[in-house]
Order: structure tokens, then sequence, then C-alpha cells
């Protein structure tokens, strides 16, 4: 059967049907978006305007901040737009375009956050070692390999999405167009794709969720061995990993498991991964940690000092 496409527009159908419930949610979201752009440039141009930058820990964090700022770019302002207009339509090609852009920076940020958990593995395991293994062209490959990785995953959804055929309806309950909400338009049996979402999305999710969980257990039972003082740092360090990594994976994970056709509060928890998680990134990151909060004063300190004169 040849796939018909009787669809060149949706319509979002957003995160409250209340209309004054979206004017006080459309302001919390610009302070969020607006937290998150300022959070995300403050680690951006601190961490390249210091020495942290030849540290590879940093310069993951470095990359990190980029993709919030990038994938938040994705969805947020076009969730703003939505929140103030009477009408949230979007094009089929724009559709397809904001999907593969979502899951590509997505799947970028997941194994970046793969290469910290890496970097901290090495570093408390294999102190002797760290300044080979983690040279800077080892880290410039692990991120080229974060965006091989990601393309690949968001390359796979995008083809899957195109050749499914959308003939009626085309109300997304949702506010961005993603995978799940966009099958249950489809005008065909979505079984079989709706298992291969889950394996290309849900259970890498928890596979890599459970590798990280791993990996920080083994660096916490390894740390017995180190001075207090260096346990503290270590674990400071490694707590605020732990966090993001709760924070990104335990919602993907819920959403991505569970199948299409199940009723789930797959909107609301995505704002978890959406708005969130990198709202709270650069606090995480900059309160917890010592020689950011250092080099953060140094580099606003150079600035200030270079404006006066």
């Amino acid at each position: 059967m040849e796939n018909q496409n009787n669809v060149t527009e949706f319509v979002f159908m957003g995160l409250w049907g209340n209309k004054q419930m979206e004017l006080l949610f459309f302001f919390w979201f610009l302070l969020c978006y607006l937290a998150i752009l300022m959070g995300n440039f403050i680690i951006l141009l601190t961490i390249t305007c210091s020495h942290l930058i030849e540290e590879p820990m940093y310069y993951f964090l470095c990359h990190l901040s980029l993709m919030d700022l990038c994938y938040t770019s994705t969805v947020v302002p076009r969730l703003l737009r939505d929140l103030g207009a009477t009408r949230r339509n979007i094009s089929y090609n724009n559709c397809m375009t904001q999907l593969f852009a979502a899951h590509l920076l997505a799947g970028v940020e997941i194994f970046i956050l793969v290469s910290m958990a890496f970097d901290r593995y090495v570093a408390i395991v294999k102190p002797l070692h760290y300044t080979v293994l983690m040279n800077r062209q080892r880290c410039n490959m692990l991120i080229f390999t974060a965006w091989a990785v990601g393309f690949w995953h968001s390359i796979a959804l995008l083809l899957m999405v195109l050749n499914l055929p959308f003939c009626g309806p085309n109300q997304i309950d949702h506010y961005v167009c993603d995978v799940k909400p966009l099958l249950k338009l489809v005008c065909r049996d979505i079984r079989v794709v709706s298992i291969l979402v889950i394996a290309n999305s849900g259970m890498v999710a928890v596979v890599i969720f459970l590798v990280l969980v791993a990996s920080y257990i083994l660096i916490l039972y390894n740390l017995r061995t180190r001075s207090s003082a260096g346990r503290r740092k270590a674990l400071s360090t490694c707590s605020s990993h732990i966090m993001v990594v709760v924070l990104f994976f335990v919602p993907c994970i819920y959403i991505y498991v569970l199948p299409a056709g199940s009723e789930n509060k797959d909107k609301e928890i995505s704002v978890f991964y959406t708005v969130i998680a990198p709202m709270l990134n650069p606090l995480i990151y900059t309160l917890r940690n010592t020689e950011m909060k250092t080099a953060m004063r140094k580099v606003w300190s150079k600035m200030a000092h270079s404006n006066f004169q």
C-alpha cells in the first residue's frame, strides 16, 4: 500500500487548555528561557576565557552548555509563540525539521554526559594514566562520536516518520513535534513502528542510564582509598554529574519506554528535560564547584577591568 500524506500542517494542542493558565505560563517559560540563555552563556564564557578549557571535564561541560542552548532554542521559542497565539500551526516540513533537530541535539547531549562520566572514571580510578587517556585528541574524538551517534539516532527516527501516512487528523497533543504524539495521528497500524521507537529511544536511554549509574557506583567505590579532602572534592563533582544525569534521563525513560498509544503525562513530563534540566544545569555545575566560581570571578573582574581602561 502506498503511503498517503494529505496533511500539509499540524496544529499543537499545547500544554493546557485554560487561556489564563497559558498566559501565566508564558511569563514563567519566558523567565526560564532567559535563565537558560544567561546561565549557559556564563558557563561558555567562563570556560572559554579561562584555563579551564584545557581540562577535559570543563571542555565537555562547555559542549554540554552549548547543547542545552541549542536544544532549548529548538523548542522553547515556538512554545512561547504558541502560548500567546490563537492558532498554533506548524507546517509538515517545519515539524519534521524540529523533530530531527531536537533528537539530534538531545542525542549529542546524552553522549556528552557519557563522555563526562568516562572522564571522571579515568580521573578517579586510573589517575596515573589520566593525562594520557584524556588528551585533547581523545576528547575531540568523543565529541565527534557524540555527534555521529546523535545523527544516526535522529536520522533513523526521521526516516521512520517520513515513511508514515498522515491522511486525516492533524492535531498534535503536545507543544513540540515529537515521534510519539505524531504516531497517534498515523492512519495505519503502528505496533511495529512503536516497538522500533521504544528500541531506538526508550531502550537506548535505559541502557545508557544503567551504564552511567554503574560507572558512578564504581567511582564512589574507588573513592574509599582517597584522602578525606580528595574524597570530598570528587564527591562534589560526581554528585553534580549524577544530579544532571537523573534530571535528564528519568523523564526521557518514562516517556520513550511506554508505547505510543498509552495514556500518560508525556507533554507535562517532557518539560523536565526541555526546560527545567537545561535551566538547572548551570546552577548545579557552578554553585557546587569551587574551580568554576573562582574562574568566574577572575573572568568577570578581568572584563570589568578592561572596560574601565
